[in-house]
């Protein structure tokens, strides 16, 4: 049986791009380790769900490890970085934030982790971090070195699948017979389908994800765009994940 550490930015991170395929790697009989280089402490939280006096931080460390007692993983662990907010707002600045971190450290902190572990594959992102956020390309930073310092000998980079986001986008358009939209300028979002190495299909653990979504409560609610659509179209939308193999 093999390790897998899979390193994200922020918690719920590992819901959303790699849920299906953590659980499906820890039914099989894989052990499943969730790394995180921040406690999400920039993100918005839904509206009262945060008790009195009660940090985000504490909320989202709290909600993780319930998504990962859903997804099966058997080791949470934070490196302790801040979360460095949106790309090209004042918080990438801020001290201790993700984006400021020197990436030899950072990458030496999470070597120690997949030594420890004696890990067999990592899970990053692309170096694009999927959409673009100053953490999630630093995790691919980061990842990228700490896999060569450690000898881990394979890394997924986790993406999204340009190509088919356009397919969905043209299916909603026909289905509601809506002409295209001309944006101002195009948000770039993963990688082209030519680039993709690996598509794991997920469709029978979306229960499991959307489990794992709802864990996340603070950021994930359920009005969310995320947990209000339709079965069909989630698994449409997340029935699939993708990753590149480098090496």
């Amino acid at each position: 049986m093999a390790t897998i550490v899979s390193f994200h930015a922020h918690p719920d991170d590992e819901s959303i791009g790699t849920g299906g395929t953590l659980r499906r790697a820890a039914d099989e009989g894989h052990r499943v380790v969730l790394v995180f280089a921040t406690r999400g402490e920039r993100g918005e939280p839904t509206p009262g769900v945060l008790r009195d006096g009660e940090a985000l931080w504490e909320r989202r460390m709290a909600e993780t490890f319930e998504s990962a007692r859903l997804l099966g993983a058997q080791r949470v662990e934070f490196l302790g970085y801040v979360d460095s907010g949106m790309m090209g707002e004042p918080t990438n600045e801020a001290p201790y934030s993700f984006w400021t971190a020197d990436v030899e450290h950072a990458a030496n902190r999470l070597a120690a982790i997949l030594r420890e572990e004696s890990a067999d594959l990592l899970t990053i992102y692309d170096d694009f971090g999927g959409y673009g956020h100053p953490d999630h390309i630093q995790v691919h930073r980061v990842g990228m070195r700490a896999a060569g310092v450690a000898g881990t000998p394979r890394v997924l980079q986790g993406t999204m699948n340009q190509d088919h986001i356009r397919r969905l986008a043209e299916m909603v358009r026909e289905l509601t017979e809506e002409p295209p939209e001309e944006p101002e300028e195009e948000q770039i979002f993963g990688k082209p389908e030519a680039m993709i190495t690996h598509a794991v299909d997920v469709a029978d653990l979306l229960e499991v994800k959307r489990a794992s979504m709802r864990a996340h409560e603070s950021q994930i609610g359920p009005d969310s765009w995320f947990l209000s659509m339709d079965d069909e179209s989630f698994a449409l939308a997340f029935g699939t994940e993708w990753f590149i193999e480098v090496g």
